[in-house]
């Protein structure tokens, strides 16, 4: 076996860049997988022929990564459909509207917040308010739709509603850099979130949408099946794991396994996770692991990389690098495309 050119330390100098840090100074480790899924990532899952699916977990945005990082990310053209929690998407709304977010400790006494009208998300305080006034937007935003509709039609309506208050918005947000990049987001788990909450309170008086989550299930499968008739390629990166991991893997079952159609799941395969495969949890399930359920094709697998890492330190350092790095491509606006790969998929059964 041939080996690599060994590790060899230089001092770190005071002003060394994110790109120097990673590409010299991330040897071993979870630093060497970092190094490696950033340089995946800016080296091959950003060409112009591949199409990129980002899972977002948990509650990144509360942590202004939305703004800080996932706008960015989008905006450059390297992220081609989302599936995330709601929890992002709705805390997401906080700060594109101006509403206060403010860092607290963790030991936190939690009875006076409550007392004093404050919630928190682990070391981040609002004012109660924040969600009320939150919830009045996404019902104002939603209640004039009707009818089942799948949940990227919800997020945009929701990211058209914000980008039209234009210069008014306090911070760039997701909702609006996905509504402008035609960047379609869908929610496996539409109703665990406050977003689900409003539209179920709208369905009670009868207005806004309501989910159709077999519209979703079938279209992610559709995107990843046009690539695949377009001899394109197909990645997935996965922030965290949970549902949206799930959502995003479970396409080449359904096209294989389901509908009886040929696939051979994803081309290249990066997760940034703090969780285990021994627990038994899907979150840490490994690609080789996913290979066998075909997630992800068997020849791909010098192209996985899972990184065990608090995503909130990994996520801002994998974006810096590849705003650096990787070619800005253009947007393949996917979520004006839903309907013709659909149709597709259809025509192919």
């Amino acid at each position: 076996m041939k080996l690599p050119p060994p590790i060899s330390p230089q001092p770190v100098s005071p002003d060394a860049g994110v790109v120097e840090l990673v590409e010299r100074y991330f040897s071993a480790y979870n630093a060497a997988r970092l190094r490696e899924a950033a340089m995946l990532w800016a080296e091959k899952i950003a060409r112009e022929d591949v199409v990129v699916g980002l899972g977002l977990s948990g509650a990144l945005t509360p942590a202004g990564l939305g703004t800080s990082c996932l706008v960015p990310l989008v905006r450059a053209g390297l992220v081609d459909f989302i599936a995330s929690t709601g929890a992002n998407l709705y805390h997401d709304l906080h700060y594109a509207l101006g509403m206060g977010l403010h860092p607290f400790t963790p030991h936190a006494p939690d009875p006076e917040l409550k007392a004093q009208g404050l919630v928190r998300i682990y070391d981040i305080v609002m004012d109660y308010r924040v969600l009320l006034d939150t919830d009045a937007f996404v019902r104002e935003a939603l209640k004039d739709l009707s009818g089942p509709m799948p949940s990227p039609a919800v997020h945009h309506a929701l990211g058209k509603a914000l980008a039209e208050r234009g210069s008014e918005l306090a911070h760039d947000s997701l909702l609006v850099a996905c509504y402008e990049m035609g960047v379609p987001i869908y929610a496996p788990s539409p109703g665990d979130s406050s977003i689900g909450m409003n539209i179920a309170a709208l369905a009670l008086t009868g207005q806004g949408p309501a989910w159709d989550v077999n519209a979703d299930v079938s279209e992610a499968a559709a995107l990843l099946h046009q690539a695949r008739n377009q001899g394109q390629k197909s990645a997935v990166v996965i922030i965290g794991g949970g549902a949206p991991k799930n959502f995003l893997l479970q396409t080449g079952p359904y096209l294989q396994e389901v509908l009886g159609l040929e696939d051979h799941g994803y081309d290249y395969f990066i997760q940034i996770t703090d969780a285990r495969p021994d627990t038994g949890g899907l979150s840490g399930a490994t690609p080789s692991e996913a290979v066998s359920w075909g997630k992800v094709d068997p020849g791909a697998l010098p192209d996985t990389v899972v990184c065990y890492l608090d995503a909130t330190v990994a996520l801002p350092i994998l974006t810096s690098y590849l705003l650096a790095k990787a070619p800005k491509r253009r947007p393949k606006r996917l979520y004006e495309t839903r309907a013709q790969a659909l149709e597709v998929l259809k025509a192919a059964l």
